[in-house]
């Protein structure tokens, strides 16, 4: 009886076992796969430094147009000050040769 129970016994743990275990093409498959999945991550991960360099270039190069345009604007709102100043001035002289004109005119 023990006997029998044993053989039976292994003939259903061996094919159990047999099928449970991998082959060594399944383990290069397997660690190809891994290799593949670690190429495409460090792509992934270079593609986003990549990206990074550039949004951050990009980011750079606006906040210097802001810059120059922040002060072309203060430029012309200094010249524009300049010419109301001069175009009072310019009508004070006006003023003061009409005065004047008339004052010659009365006499």
């Amino acid at each position: 009886m023990k006997k029998s129970l044993l053989l039976i016994s292994m003939m259903l743990v061996l094919p159990t076992l047999m099928i449970s275990c991998a082959t060594t093409g399944e383990l290069e498959k397997v660690q190809a796969e891994q290799k593949m999945i670690d190429a495409k991550a460090d792509q992934a991960l270079q593609d986003a430094q990549a990206a990074k360099t550039a949004a951050d270039a990009a980011k750079v190069k606006s906040d210097e147009t802001s810059a120059r345009a922040d002060s072309a604007i203060k430029a012309a709102e200094e010249r524009e000050r300049a010419a109301a100043e001069r175009e009072r001035i310019a009508d004070e002289k006006a003023k003061k040769a009409d005065e004047a004109f008339q004052k010659s005119m009365k006499k």
